[in-house]
């Protein structure tokens, strides 16, 4: 059953009003392959490796910036840029703080531009919300404005960002696994991620950066 949008509202966790109401919100752009979304795929045509290829998109994206300052102790910065999902400004803000708060070895950090790492976006899309990377090196989160009706708003978000980090689907998994998206059913609202979750997240960037840190810095020539 779907939450009605006044009762989101009044949860604190509903759209805001800025491109849902009588303006017809842009379509969707068709989304590269691979992308891995909130909900299981009606067929089996997904990209077993979409959360996977995400991840290297946006550690690409880092570890090039990076390789700037090798010397940095400080934790991996990954920015994003929100300017293209207006409406779910309240819900990205929350799922940054759900992160930062969760993991230490790398930090969510707002920005625009060429700055950023990934992006956010918003529009209408029959398989709902998505993380996706072009194959090029982009990556971007895709929010659905009638499935971000349907599920926790929050939840939604911090779960497809949970993909930026480097976790894969698990729409088996219980409401209180993040990653199991929308398995649980709409009534699950849990937007934090479980022990193991957070523990991943810790393992990927403490280890994983460092092999891409490693390959950016001989790109570059300072190896």
């Amino acid at each position: 059953m779907r939450k009605p949008l006044s009762a989101l509202a009044v949860l604190g966790l509903g759209l805001t009003t800025a491109g849902l109401g009588t303006a017809v919100p842009a379509a969707a752009s068709p989304a590269a392959v691979p992308h891995a979304g909130f909900t299981a795929p009606s067929s089996q045509q997904a990209d077993s490796g979409a959360s996977e290829a995400f991840f290297r998109a946006v550690l690409k994206s880092v570890a090039e910036k990076r390789a700037a300052n090798p010397k940095s102790t400080a934790a991996v910065t990954v920015v994003y840029d929100a300017s293209r999902a207006p409406s779910f400004s309240t819900q990205i803000a929350r799922s940054t703080q759900i992160w930062n708060s969760s993991v230490s070895n790398v930090k969510l950090q707002s920005g625009s531009g060429s700055s950023a790492d990934f992006s956010y976006r918003e529009g209408n899309d029959s398989r709902g919300s998505y993380a996706s990377t072009d194959g090029r090196g982009n990556g971007y989160i895709f929010l659905d404005y009638a499935q971000n009706q349907q599920y926790d708003s929050t939840r939604v978000t911090a779960h497809e960002t949970g993909h930026v980090l480097g976790l894969p689907d698990h729409y088996t998994g219980p409401c209180s696994e993040l990653m199991s998206g929308g398995g649980p059913g709409p009534s699950c609202t849990n937007a934090t991620p479980d022990a193991n979750e957070r523990a991943r997240v810790e393992r990927l960037w403490a280890g994983g950066f460092a092999a891409a840190m490693d390959k950016a810095l001989e790109k570059s020539g300072r190896r």
